[in-house]
């Protein structure tokens, strides 16, 4: 990717993801956009979804990374934007697959359903793998219903 900082959010599920996350994401010398939540105190997912989203879609940050418990919240809310194609991964292999096939600009994480370690690894694996393009662009071209 291009640009080197990422959008991250998460409510309060994903909270202690989300500090992990940053971490790493420093290491490997990314910027972070932290969106929030900023505690473990109660929240509405949408407040911190769509920022992240907003900012993707608007092309002020290469990608986003969004937590909730299931992950389904999140990407749902993500993919009400124009432009934004948030893919749900509980798997390294299925994040690689949702750049490589489907131009994935989101990872969307289940933080219940995933450990600390395995979102690490899918958060890696989604920045380091490209879009294949060929035969899967006009695919995703077909995505978006606007």
């Amino acid at each position: 990717m291009s640009k080197k900082t990422i959008a991250i959010g998460c409510d309060h599920g994903g909270f202690d993801y989300k500090n992990a996350i940053v971490k790493t994401l420093e290491t490997l010398g990314y910027e972070v956009s932290d969106k929030g939540t900023y505690s473990k105190d109660s929240v509405d997912y949408p407040d911190f979804i769509h920022p992240v989203a907003d900012d993707v879609a608007n092309a002020k940050v290469a990608c986003g990374i969004i937590m909730c418990g299931s992950g389904n919240g999140a990407a749902m809310t993500a993919n009400k934007h124009k432009g934004i194609r948030a893919a749900l991964c509980w798997t390294k292999e299925l994040a690689e697959l949702g750049r490589l096939h489907n131009n994935a600009n989101i990872l969307s994480i289940p933080v219940r359903f995933v450990t600390e370690e395995t979102a690490l690894e899918m958060v890696k694996a989604f920045l380091a793998t490209d879009f294949e393009g060929g035969r899967h662009a006009n695919r995703v071209e077909k995505i978006e219903n606007v």
